[in-house]
């Protein structure tokens, strides 16, 4: 089953620094319908002005991970990690025993990204966040492990969650498909960047989502030019 989750339909906040849209229900968007999608709690589709962002505050047994999709995004907490995070790029906390971090567009122009909470199989874990660049020219025409729990991901270079889960991502030039095994036993979650492709038949513009279960094979064809993330979930 495929359901769409138009990028019209999500939930959304205005705060002048952030322009925000939720696939699922958060902060003050509540939607009884969307409630998460198995591990994954949040997936936010946030614009950040330029001086914008996110001061220091906590988290706790949360592996968080960020996709900066234009600009890029400034972290600092208190293990003493700073880092600069640019367009295409990865960043992931996880939250564990309790983090306090903040998040700031530093640059000139807007940062776009996406914020994508997933619960852990393991709490209080030890906090950390580490981040990996990760061009766009190796995800050409194929996913690629961005995050993952799974040992063979990992050793391909996907950053570390806890959680036997793995975000994908691919850059898919016009008429190019892609396959992706995910087993009728798993959840897919699959949100297009940018572009227009469609899965498995079902058509996907820009920044639309799609909920996935009881699939064996997904088949991902880019109508254009396209940049897509798909989150493979137990």
């Amino acid at each position: 089953m495929i359901e769409l989750i138009p990028f019209s339909t999500l939930g959304q906040a205005e705060h002048g620094w952030l322009s925000a849209r939720f696939h699922f229900s958060f902060a003050e968007y509540y939607n009884p319908e969307r409630q998460g999608f198995g591990p994954l709690l949040v997936w936010n589709d946030d614009t950040i002005q330029p001086g914008g962002g996110f001061p220091m505050h906590p988290h706790r047994d949360m592996e968080i991970i960020t996709y900066v999709r234009t600009g890029a995004i400034s972290h600092e907490d208190h293990l003493g990690n700073r880092g600069r995070t640019e367009a295409g790029d990865v960043q992931v906390m996880s939250a564990g025993q309790g983090i306090l971090h903040s998040e700031f567009n530093q640059e000139d122009e807007p940062t776009t990204l996406f914020q994508i909470w997933i619960q852990p199989h393991t709490g209080r874990v030890p906090p950390r966040w580490e981040q990996r660049r990760f061009p766009k020219s190796d995800r050409a025409g194929q996913l690629v492990p961005l995050a993952s729990g799974r040992e063979q991901d990992i050793e391909q270079g996907a950053l570390t969650i806890h959680q036997d889960a793995s975000l994908l991502g691919a850059t898919l030039p016009a008429g190019t498909t892609v396959s992706h095994d995910l087993g009728a036993d798993r959840r897919g979650y699959l949100v297009v960047s940018s572009g227009r492709a469609s899965v498995n038949g079902h058509v996907l513009g820009p920044r639309d989502g799609a909920a996935i279960t009881d699939t064996e094979t997904l088949n991902i064809t880019a109508a254009e030019d396209t940049e897509l993330l798909l989150a493979d979930l137990p």
